[in-house]
């Protein structure tokens, strides 16, 4: 009967291994469950997915085939999107505010783990090439702990800055060791004049693509436009000439695709064209690369093989004590607190995107054999693990990290700030398309434009059509001009000065962005938009592109009932250390206008000891104390509450304080990826969901820098 079930299972795990559609969609079920039940877990979700890809591979059920052209093919696009994002995603003003310390620190943690991994390797017994490539693959780091650093509001911090600027140097360091590399093994270049020759043109193509096609993307957008058609095509057009000139060259196309990225991540900007073209690959093909790696790895040879345990612990060694090493001497160069250091530690502790890449490079080569690719990839995922939780742990409450950074002063009018010609006065654009919504948004733009003595911009789109006489856009005009009637009746009905605006754009978003800044508008308030299915959150929709393009704050509101019953507002602030005000400023604006409270509330969490039921007194205290001060320098007529409440989880504390309320202000938190490419949840996205009451998302201008409190205090600033 034994023998039975295990030839019936075999027979099933082949028909299931011949049918690719089958197979996608189990690659799809993992995607979706694995990331969701490992980040309950608190663990990396990349972990999560290379282990599927053990159990669903040749350790496992046999399911999938890591040579099988389908998972060749997906793991390859995969591994290309992953080098793509990682140069995309670097956030160059870090490395342009700490230029100096960022090349200093890059130099140190990528000299010390490449000298070290070389003498490592070749202790192990491998050839020069293969020991370089060992350093080289320990000599980059991942920031796979930006979430928690980003929550806690200390990416400012002077060496955390350092330390983010610092990864463009280890990344392309190791990528230009590995070029060279694979050059001198392919044309088998063994003397100095053939090594310098190659070292020469690998530096010529680092430049032209940094350089030259960052310098043209510029000029092509220029001139073409701001339109989001023409950046995709620029940015895949630019992609493919990039690893087109590396393939001349007789580089690696890795490499290609790390720079197109870089390259063309000033020129695009942050952006929807950005965050969709990253949600492209950290949905599915980025995914799906872990879940290859999985497949590649032999359990039974790496648990059995003595050397490669040896190798494992050898590399691993090295890797924590180069790193330790190169952040204490990052200590003695610059003084920072032993805090600051371990943090630091633990930021570069985490390899991911380039290690994977030089480790694959090197094993296609035949310089690094199976079982340092076993090895490698399972410090990846202890890395990985690691790293995020020493940073978590190190951190604490981010008290301890409060040296910032000097913002850089923002050309775009602070919130809330006085007009050029000296009117502090609200002016607050309102666009019309729902009838539904329109009613209970021109409240509350009326409550707020009366309070400030501002006035109500009720705008209505027309779409554009090729010819001015079309009879759709003819019905198009007729429609709005009925909704900016209605709107113009509702407002003077609550006595708030009102003026209509239509116009006739391409698309919607732009042109709500456009009358704004053309009106000089302080505000736009904006009705709440559902996201349906995968082609709304791919192209994403009016709202998103509206926040992301915005000069000035953004509301989108989610309202149960009339503004003018509003009470109670909750104001929930999830970090004390670099907190987002503004939206304190609106929510106390709204309150007074209803002679209504507000309450700021900070949810304490001890991410030292999460296991612990209890914050200590003293701990809340200080926080409460904190959070005071900070909103005391408001200087607001009706200052509001402040609450410190200790929770296991920020998301649900949340929810249940939120009961007692009737409106809950959410400052905007964007989803952020890490340089892995893999998607982070977003607190205000599970609050959203679940809140009953009337909601409304508070989005600020991505250069928005200083925060200018409210207009009848014109003259008092703070900066944050």
């Amino acid at each position: 009967m034994q023998l039975e079930s295990q030839v019936l299972n075999l027979e099933t795990s082949q028909v299931l291994s011949q049918e690719p559609i089958i197979l996608f969609g189990i690659l799809l079920l993992v995607i979706l469950v694995v990331p969701i039940l490992f980040e309950r877990l608190r663990l990396p979700a990349l972990v999560g997915l290379v282990c599927s890809g053990i159990v669903l591979g040749p350790s496992g059920w046999h399911l999938f085939k890591p040579e099988s052209s389908m998972m060749s093919l997906l793991s390859d696009v995969g591994l290309f999107y992953l080098m793509f994002i990682a140069g995309l995603e670097f956030n160059l003003q870090f490395f342009r505010q700490q230029q100096s310390r960022s090349l200093v620190f890059g130099s140190l943690t990528f000299t010390l783990p490449l000298i070290l991994g070389t003498l490592g390797g070749r202790f192990f017994g491998l050839g020069w090439y293969g020991a370089i490539l060992i350093g080289c693959l320990l000599a980059s780091h991942s920031l796979l702990a930006y979430p928690i650093i980003s929550r806690l509001g200390v990416v400012n911090n002077k060496a955390i800055a350092m330390t983010m600027g610092a990864t463009v140097f280890s990344d392309i360091g190791s990528l230009l060791i590995l070029s060279v590399c694979l050059s001198i093994v392919d044309h088998g270049a063994f003397n100095l004049s053939q090594i310098v020759r190659i070292f020469g043109s690998v530096i010529i193509y680092f430049v032209l693509v940094l350089v030259g096609f960052n310098w043209a993307i510029k000029e092509f957008l220029r001139r073409s436009g701001d339109d989001e058609g023409n950046k995709f095509l620029c940015v895949f057009m630019s992609v493919f000439l990039s690893v087109v000139i590396a393939q001349l060259m007789e580089l690696d196309t890795i490499v290609g695709f790390f720079l197109s990225g870089l390259a063309v991540n000033e020129a695009i900007g942050e952006g929807a064209v950005k965050e969709k073209l990253i949600f492209i690959g950290s949905v599915l093909f980025i995914p799906i690369f872990f879940i290859y790696l999985g497949l590649k790895i032999d359990l039974y040879a790496l648990f059995k093989s003595y050397s490669t345990i040896k190798l494992l612990l050898i590399i691993f060694v090295v890797l924590i004590a180069s790193k330790f090493m190169a952040s204490v001497l990052a200590k003695l160069f610059y003084r920072y607190n032993w805090q600051e250091i371990i943090t630091i530690w633990s930021l570069s502790i985490p390899l991911v995107g380039t290690t994977l890449a030089v480790v694959l490079a090197g094993y296609q080569s035949k310089l690094l054999s199976s079982e340092v690719l076993n090895s490698v990839i399972v410090l990846v995922l202890i890395t990985a693990t690691l790293g995020p939780w020493l940073t978590r742990l190190v951190a604490g409450d981010g008290v301890g990290l409060t040296s910032s950074i000097a913002p850089e002063t923002s050309a775009i009018k602070s919130p809330y700030q006085e007009s050029e010609s000296g009117n502090p006065n609200l002016t607050i654009v309102v666009p019309v398309y729902n009838p539904q919504t329109q009613k209970h948004l021109i409240e509350m733009a009326a409550l707020l434009a009366n309070q400030s003595q501002g006035k109500i911009l009720p705008l209505a789109i027309a779409h554009a059509t090729s010819q001015m006489d079309a009879p759709q856009l003819e019905v198009a005009w007729q429609r709005s001009e009925k909704l900016l009637a209605k709107a113009i009746a509702q407002s003077q009905l609550l006595g708030a000065k009102a003026e209509p605006l239509l116009r006739i754009d391409d698309a919607f978003a732009p042109g709500i962005c456009r009358a704004a800044r053309e009106q000089k508008a302080n505000l736009i308030i904006m009705g709440w938009g559902k996201r349906t299915g995968w082609r709304a959150r791919l192209l994403g929709n009016v709202i998103d592109n509206v926040l992301w393009a915005s000069h000035c704050p953004v509301v989108v509101a989610r309202l149960v009932e009339s503004p003018k019953r509003i009470q109670r507002i909750l104001v929930p602030i999830e970090n004390i250390v670099t907190p987002t005000l503004t939206a304190v400023q609106f929510a106390q604006t709204l309150a007074d206008a209803n002679q209504a409270q507000v309450t700021v509330l900070n949810v304490c969490v001890n991410e030292a000891n999460r296991r612990q039921r209890r914050t200590s007194a003293i701990q809340v205290a200080a926080r409460r104390s904190q959070l005071s001060q900070l909103v005391s320098k408001l200087t607001l007529a009706n200052p509001p509450e402040v609450q410190v409440i200790t929770h296991e989880d920020v998301a649900q504390a949340i929810l249940q304080a939120a009961r007692l309320y009737d409106l809950v202000v959410l400052p905007l938190t964007r989803n952020r990826t890490t340089p892995g490419g893999l998607a982070m949840s977003d607190i205000t996205n599970e609050l959203a969901r679940q809140l009953t009451c009337s909601i409304i998302i508070f989005g600020e201008p991505q250069q928005n820098q200083k925060l200018v409190l409210d207009n009848s205090f014109p003259n008092k600033t703070i900066t944050v």
